[in-house]
């Protein structure tokens, strides 16, 4: 009954019903959410019932059943991603029967004597592992046999990044660029169906380095001029801040700026600034205070010099007397 209502795509795990209508339209939302639920529930019943009538195979947990092809064609946003051609190597392998086999992350080293990775950091066979490096017949006598390593490596290097280039090129000639590559390309559209932009003209790159200069501290003042660029023209007035490290007229500049703001401030404000009667008792505050401050010093300076003499003339009489009972 379920298989004639409904229409099942078990490759899609989809089920829907082609005839099914409302016999009255619902009058309220809970009557068309009651209505969903319960229309719902058959079609999930449908796929299920469906399923279980599918061969299977036992497996510990449960019973597995291996979906049909899907009969529904899916709407796709983007078009499905071109195969991607074969490098020079994988059609070399191909032509000799070579391979691809799975090697260990792990490899005994025989100079340290333990396992080490096979590549990156701290790898087997590592150039600063290697302390002493034999000498052979075709050596030429005064050259360093570790800076000609290191050569050799820079130039493995070079050769495998053009043949990566090389091999993104004829990518890119049949649109199947990698989805990370076309991302990261902001001259090649994700699809690879636009063209490439046109090369940028003379005003737009001055323009661009403009404004490159310009989100300096400086403004561009101080950078380096490329030959036959011009001078930047600022079309807003930019604030002259005086020189971050000491040197000859530091001083005489800050004082001339020093001067011109209080010069500034005081002819506008002079009134406010400068109050003479107020000064003139500050002054004279101060001018009591140190008298005063004066004549207690000098009182006890007097004092003590008298004390000193009475002690002197005390001291006298003193011996005086024991000579006189002896």
């Amino acid at each position: 009954m379920a298989e004639q209502q409904y229409e099942i795509d078990l490759g899609n795990l989809l089920a829907f019903n082609p005839h099914h209508q409302f016999v009255s339209p619902p009058s309220s939302r809970e009557e068309i959410v009651k209505v969903a639920i319960d229309e719902g529930t058959k079609v999930v019943q449908a796929i299920a019932d469906a399923l279980f009538n599918l061969p299977s195979t036992e497996d510990p947990d449960g019973p597995i059943v291996k979906l049909p092809a899907p009969t529904t064609k899916l709407p796709r946003e983007k078009p499905l991603p071109k195969p991607r051609p074969p490098t020079k190597w994988e059609l070399f392998a191909k032509k000799k029967g070579i391979k691809k086999r799975k090697k260990e992350k792990l490899v005994f080293d025989e100079q340290t004597g333990t396992w080490k990775r096979r590549h990156g950091y701290d790898r087997v066979n590592d150039d600063s592992d290697i302390p002493i490096i034999e000498a052979k017949s075709t050596d030429e006598p005064g050259e360093d046999p570790f800076a000609e390593r290191r050569k050799e490596k820079k130039s493995k290097v070079e050769k495998q990044e053009k043949n990566r280039l090389q091999n993104l090129k004829q990518a890119a000639k049949v649109g199947a660029l990698p989805s990370h590559v076309q991302l990261a390309a902001t001259s090649l559209p994700i699809t690879g169906t636009q063209a490439i932009p046109k090369k940028v003209n003379k005003d737009e790159l001055e323009n661009v380095a403009g404004m490159a200069a310009t989100a300096t501290a400086s403004g561009g003042k101080f950078d380096k001029k490329l030959p036959g660029e011009k001078p930047l023209k600022h079309e807003k007035k930019y604030r002259k801040f005086l020189p971050a490290v000491e040197g000859s007229g530091m001083g005489a500049l800050e004082k001339q700026q020093t001067e011109k703001v209080l010069n500034k401030l005081i002819s506008k404000n002079s009134h406010e600034i400068l109050n003479v009667e107020k000064a003139v008792n500050m002054y004279n505050v101060k001018k009591e205070k140190k008298q005063r401050r004066q004549g207690r010093q000098s009182s006890t300076s007097s004092k003590l010099k008298t004390k000193k003499k009475d002690f002197k003339k005390t001291s006298k009489k003193g011996s005086s007397n024991k000579g006189k009972s002896k």
